[in-house]
């Protein structure tokens, strides 16, 4: 079978690079203002970079000396932001909206307007998921639909100390809302044709991640399930600071893990590095293991 096409948009030099091999490690792309683009089924999905620093290990909940000594030597892990663009036959969907830096380039690159966008799915409400949402406090994607998982909704809403950005985004696209159920993941809610809410809760109250199907091929976008790929995959019981429920996250995170693993489903997540997209698989001794793929092929 011959190869099938990547590719990879590098907006620093505005040129396109056509690379013809089926799977191009992570490495090997430059994270910072680059889009990729690659095929699931009859879906094209994007990864929109949004840029990212370093992290400290003082974010990290659960992390002993021993574990932070084998799997983050150096003290600190990579935290990059990633948001995704789905375009399929009848669909154009941007599964959230990263600080909103590379945003309006990165559609641009693609050739997606912004009143192209009919669907925004939201995994969360965190500002660096909903700050591309906004601009001068007006939606900027204006005849797309939003979705928000109701615990997170309900959560965000009464959020007096923390939710001010968040409620301005929920009054800006209120007049196209969609509050839904996430499923739990052998069982997810269809929200449309080809697409599946899965719950995902801990990191927030309501966080959700989006399992994408065309012509059987799956890919779930996991928003925030790891932020540090070191340490959480073989340690899935590390949490972070930020998370709301450190507990319910860290169970969430070693089910999803499960889950995609037995069903052999690609992932992608917000804060893996890029392309953030990846397999699950389990580890040689001890939790779970992340391989970073830039696929050609369709997954």
């Amino acid at each position: 079978m011959p190869d099938k096409i990547c590719y990879v948009i590098m907006r620093s030099y505005i040129l396109l690079f056509i690379v013809s091999v089926c799977m191009l490690p992570a490495s090997r792309i430059a994270a910072q203002e680059t889009v990729i683009t690659y095929e699931l089924g009859d879906f094209t999905v994007s990864t929109l970079s949004d840029g990212g620093q370093n992290a400290g290990s003082d974010m990290l909940v659960g992390a002993t000396p021993e574990i932070l000594k084998t799997y983050l030597p150096e003290g600190t892990f990579p935290l990059e932001i990633q948001s995704f663009l789905v375009r399929t036959p009848d669909r154009t969907v941007l599964i959230d909206a990263g600080v909103g830096t590379n945003l309006s380039r990165n559609l641009q690159s693609l050739e997606v307007a912004e009143d192209g966008v009919h669907v925004i799915l939201l995994t969360h409400m965190h500002g660096d998921h909903i700050g591309g949402l906004l601009r001068e406090g007006k939606k900027v994607f204006t005849k797309a639909e939003l979705y928000v998982a109701k615990a997170e909704y309900d959560y965000w809403v009464n959020e007096k100390e923390r939710g001010a950005d968040a409620r301005k985004v929920l009054e800006a696209y209120r007049d196209k809302l969609h509050v839904f159920v996430p499923g739990e993941p052998e069982n997810p809610a269809a929200l449309f044709p080809g697409f599946q809410a899965v719950a995902a809760y801990g990191h927030t109250p309501g966080h959700t991640s989006f399992l994408i199907e065309s012509r059987k091929s799956r890919l779930l976008i996991w928003g925030d399930i790891v932020h540090s790929t070191p340490i959480q995959f073989p340690r899935p019981e590390v949490s972070l600071t930020v998370d709301y429920d450190r507990r319910e996250a860290a169970e969430t995170r070693k089910k999803i893990f499960e889950y995609v693993t037995k069903n052999r489903i690609r992932v992608a997540g917000a804060h893996i590095k890029f392309p953030a997209i990846g397999n699950v698989t389990a580890g040689k001794k001890e939790g779970y293991e992340f391989t970073a793929v830039c696929t050609c092929e369709a997954i």
